[in-house]
């Protein structure tokens, strides 16, 4: 016996926090068994639509319904319960309370009174056959039950003629007579035993029935099933064709499923219209799927007829087969399920549930897939195209802490099979020639448009709120006041035409007014930045050939509200290859909508990675929050996967409000074959050897045996040993962006590859016994970096940074010049930055206009931020400005770490120039570089130095906006005093107009001048 609870909606639940409606959920206990909903994100009368299955043992038990409030940070908030008792749906008519609203009640005894809410549940109860119970009891867990309809709402997205739970509805059906002659029989069981006697042994007691039931019952039995036997002799002799159609008549127009969230395993174009591929594949006359099993090994494939079911409205089979043994698990038998979700005539989707009870924790979980069948592109040839989309997830059905082992088993199992898959049909199916048609990133970026927010939505959105409409009250309150009051005497310090307050409760309100007139003047301030901010990088095209990656930011989802009205102002920071990308700022929302296109110009070398940061706006230079951090590599995801990807946010604020973003990345090569010998080319001046170019095979086995993408090519490897607390010896393979290791001892792998990006340091260790008389390399990593490759690691250092060691190296010369060039095309260091900084600045006159340098300094607005005498002798405080080790302890001990400079050279008589880079310290700032040239010249009295300098800011928000400008002007007191006069002016040259100069401005100076002021101190410090 199984009790159904259908958790439908609830109604005015109670607030409990204080910045907004609760995040309900509704949690069940039924004995031991117990199961929740998922969280409806701020709603008071949240719409679950869920529904559970409880298996009953005891009929004395009864089912606790709570409604929780979710807090991230502290326990779940009770909003109410609600208790019914198994015994009250058993004396139900057909098992049955129907749907009903209950009423929430408190725990306390003394919150009786206390409104909770309602809560809508519909609950019945049902029983199988014995065969039925037996056959499907392996498939029920007894700790944890999984929602149905978490799978039906991701996948339908507004499509309601699919029920997750079909099976369930016409099993009850076809059950009906029983229920109905166990509720016949209640009436003659004396106590509980008689009961589950009569309930469970219905077949063994009919001959001994007393003498008030009706003896035609069998008969009637057989008269009430016999419709749901005609039903499903009546599918079977129903074609599939027909069968189509009827769920085709009954589509409703809705939108296709969203792909599921494991990733997308299929993703190509075929020349066949969409119902021909949709037949091809799941028709029961296609011989597709026949020819899939023989190649993969798999036996005993057997296909249930479709049939319709839940009212006509679901078309469903069953195909069952036993899949060939592998080097992990053994033959096991497996289950499909696949279902129509949505079928028009033009897009087909469906969904395939995969249970395999026999592998290791298979009663947990089901493997589903979904395939999606719809309008390919337009072809020249006006031949008809589909376009087929296979994405996969794991549904698990109770907890498990294997989650991890079980997803990773599955993902590559998934990429073999349909690899086959692919491949056969590609035999069968001519596929699209993508230069037969438009590509698929111009169709996609084609399809977005910005949509810009109407003035009176963008208004309503501003001051829809409790301060404007209390400001609004109040101002409306006082001028009624005013007209009826009359016109007060002149009295103690008053004068005509000034009225002060006469009480303490006339100040106080007085008070209360201003602060209020502030907040709303505020408001409206941002609202007419919010009218005229645009997106500074927004459809910039990129220039150059070579790698172009192309960046479209749709929306964000669930950001985290930092500001005191619960909102935010978001933007959004892409980071590759040292080139940003800034959004617009979205005001006064968690949900941003932004539909922005951003593209990186030509890169020489493929990208690695790109950083994600958003944040809240609140100037470049403060200290705003950051809302929430990303790292895609594209070495880990396929192209398909990078054009529409949910990537979920780190950091504390984002894993608390589980915040997403949506985006669609393209990451193109415009040069063809031609990179890879340009490539190569390059390497071989820098090692001065030649480099053989690796065969397309050998690169296709590259790839796959760390499955990289198609654009990474080998350079070459080298057998070496890995040096950990036994050597392994193995194959070092050296590509344009990783390094890897692959190692097969008697059928023990060792497999792990890292980022040349991540690499901190290479040292060279001298030969020793332990390194059997050879050279090793030492690779350390930068800290938390390479954490996949852990276990291919020696060490861990105090610092936190994994250790490789490799060591043995046939031809270790050839293997370290190798190595090294490598690693340095990838990351240049900060003295080979400021090296190209000097030669594209000696290209260049300073002095000129079009420098835009120091011929604009006076163009600036200058603003002191530091003026004071210090006790130190000019001579040492100069050499804050020569490079020595001095300048490096004091500007690192200010925040400027990777502090590089170049030596002072002279540009004319008494004028000298030298060249500065360093970044700010992360726990300072989280912008990027500063790049600035100084110059410096004696004061006309040769009683001092004037040291001007211009300060370019990359990786900061608006930073090519303008630049800073610094003015020090330092002159010496008197040589007994060993004492110096410093003053120091900042101001900012505008390279272009925005709207937030007076914003940045007041940071700048600000910021400047708390810099200024530590770095005379520490100079200070230094000379005691």
């Amino acid at each position: 016996m199984k009790l159904l609870v259908h958790v439908i909606e609830a109604r005015n639940l109670t607030a409990t926090d204080h910045n907004g409606p609760s995040d309900p959920y509704v949690k069940l206990q039924l004995g031991k068994h117990r199961a929740k909903t998922k969280v409806v994100k701020k709603n008071l009368n949240p719409l679950w639509d869920e529904e559970f299955s409880f298996r009953v043992g005891d009929l004395s038990e009864e089912l606790v319904v709570s409604v929780l409030d979710e807090d991230k940070y502290f326990t779940d908030d009770f909003l109410g319960q609600v208790k019914v008792p198994l015994s009250e749906v058993l004396d139900a008519e057909n098992l049955s309370l129907g749907i009903k609203w209950y009423q929430l009640q408190p725990k306390g005894k003394k919150s009786r009174s206390k409104n909770c809410g309602e809560i809508c549940l519909a609950i019945s109860l049902y029983q199988r056959n014995l065969e039925e119970e037996a056959s499907e009891g392996q498939w029920f867990s007894s700790d944890d039950l999984a929602s149905n309809s978490n799978k039906s709402a991701e996948l339908k997205d507004g499509m309601h003629s699919l029920s997750s739970d079909g099976n369930t509805d016409l099993a009850a059906a076809s059950e009906h007579n029983e229920l109905d002659s166990l509720k016949e029989d209640k009436s003659t069981a004396g106590n509980f035993l008689d009961r589950m006697f009569q309930f469970f042994g219905r077949k063994n007691v009919e001959p001994t029935l007393s003498s008030t039931v009706d003896v035609n019952f069998p008969e009637k039995l057989q008269e009430e099933v016999s419709p749901d036997e005609k039903t499903h002799d009546a599918c079977s002799s129903v074609s599939y064709d027909e069968l189509l159609k009827i769920i085709e008549s009954k589509d409703q127009g809705g939108e296709m499923p969203a792909n599921l969230h494991g990733g997308i395993i299929v993703d190509k174009s075929y020349i066949v219209a969409p119902s021909t591929l949709n037949s091809f594949l799941f028709s029961p006359s296609s011989n597709f799927w026949q020819s899939l099993a023989q190649i993969q090994g798999t036996t005993g494939l057997q296909a249930e007829p479709w049939r319709l079911e839940n009212g006509g409205e679901c078309l469903k089979r069953v195909v069952t087969y036993t899949k060939a043994v592998t080097k992990l698990i053994k033959a096991v038998q497996a289950t499909e399920e696949q279902t129509y979700l949505k079928a028009d005539g033009k897009n087909y989707a469906v969904l395939v549930i995969v249970s395999t009870p026999d592998v290791p924790f298979g009663n947990s979980f089901r493997v589903e897939l979904l395939f999606c069948i719809t309008p390919g592109p337009e072809l020249a040839s006006e031949e008809q195209s589909s376009h087929l989309v296979i994405s996969w997830r794991v549904n698990y059905l109770q907890s498990t802490m294997m989650k991890g082992m079980i997803e990773n088993g599955a993902r590559q199992g998934l990429k073999d099979i349909y690899i086959q898959f692919s491949d056969l049909l590609s035999q069968s199916l001519k596929p699209v020639d993508p230069k037969a048609t438009k590509s698929g990133k111009e169709q996609i970026l084609a399809s977005l448009h910005t949509e810009k927010e109407s003035d009176w939505k963008m208004a309503f959105r501003f001051f829809g709120n409790v301060t404007v409409v209390s400001s609004v009250f109040a101002i409306f309150f006082v001028l009624t006041h005013i007209f009826l009051s009359n016109h007060s005497t002149t009295q103690g310090l008053e004068f005509p035409g000034l009225d002060l307050p006469d009480s303490i409760g006339e100040i106080i309100v007085c008070g209360i007014l201003v602060l209020q007139a502030e907040r709303v003047l505020i408001m409206v301030s941002r609202f007419l930045q919010a009218r005229k901010q645009r997106g500074s990088d927004h459809g910039i095209k990129a220039q150059g050939d070579g790698w172009l990656l192309t960046v479209a930011l749709l929306e964000g989802n669930n950001l985290a509200a930092v500001a005191s009205s619960g909102y935010s102002d978001p933007y959004v920071v892409f980071t590759c290859n040292g080139k940003t990308k800034t959004s617009s700022i979205k005001f006064q929302t968690l949900d941003p909508q932004w539909n922005e296109i951003f593209e990186f110009d030509a890169m020489d070398d493929p990208p690695s990675v790109m950083d994600v940061d958003v944040y809240d706006f609140d100037g470049p230079f403060d200290e705003a929050i950051s809302l929430g951090h990303a790292e895609i590599n594209f070495l880990k995801f396929n192209p398909s996967d990078l054009e529409d990807l949910w990537i979920p946010l780190q950091g504390n604020l984002a894993q608390a409000y589980q915040s997403k973003l949506h985006l669609r990345v393209f990451l193109n090569n415009t040069k063809g074959s031609k990179v890879v010998t340009e490539y190569i080319s390059k390497m071989e001046k820098e090692i001065g050897k030649k480099i053989a170019l690796r065969s397309p095979r050998t690169n296709a086995a590259f790839q796959k045996l760390f499955g990289l993408p198609q654009e990474e090519f080998l350079i070459n490897d080298f057998i070496c040993h890995l040096k950990r607390k036994m050597t392994t010896r193995g194959s070092l393979f050296l590509s344009p962006r990783i390094i890897g290791f692959h190692a097969n001892l008697f059928g023990h792998k060792t497999k792990f590859f890292f980022l040349w990006e991540d690499i901190d340091d290479i040292q060279v260790i001298p030969p020793s016994l332990a390194t059997m008389g050879s050279p090793s390399l030492l690779i350390i990593l930068q800290r938390g970096k390479g954490m996949d490759a852990r276990h291919g690691a020696k060490s861990l250092d105090s610092d936190g940074r994994l250790r490789f060691q490799f060591q043995s190296f046939a031809s270790f010369n050839v293997a370290n010049r190798t190595i090294m060039a490598l690693w340095k095309a990838r990351a240049l260091s900060p003295e080979q930055k400021v090296q190209i900084v000097e030669k594209e600045s000696g290209a260049r006159d300073p002095q000129s206009e079009d420098s835009g340098s120091f011929s604009d300094l006076e163009d600036a607005k200058m603003s002191d931020v530091f003026s004071s005498a210090i006790d130190v002798d000019i001579n040492f405080l100069m050499r804050l400005f020569d490079g020595s080790s001095l300048e490096q302890r004091v500007m690192e001990k200010v925040g400027c770490v990777d502090y590089s400079i170049s030596p002072w050279e002279e540009i004319k008589t008494d004028v000298y120039q030298r060249q500065v880079q360093f970044k700010l310290d992360k726990n300072r700032s989280r912008y990027g570089e500063v790049t600035s040239t100084q110059q410096k010249s004696p004061l006309c009295d040769k009683n001092g130095w004037l040291i001007e300098e211009v300060m370019a800011l990359q990786g900061f928000l608006l930073g090519d906006y303008y630049n800073v400008h610094f003015r020090y002007h330092i002159e010496d007191l008197s040589p007994k005093l060993k004492a110096c006069n410093v003053h120091v002016s900042v101001g900012i040259a505008w390279l272009k107009s925005t709207k937030h100069q007076k914003r940045i401005t007041k940071s700048v100076v600000s910021n400047s001048s708390l810099r200024v002021k530590e770095m005379f101190s520490q100079l200070e410090k230094e000379f005691v």
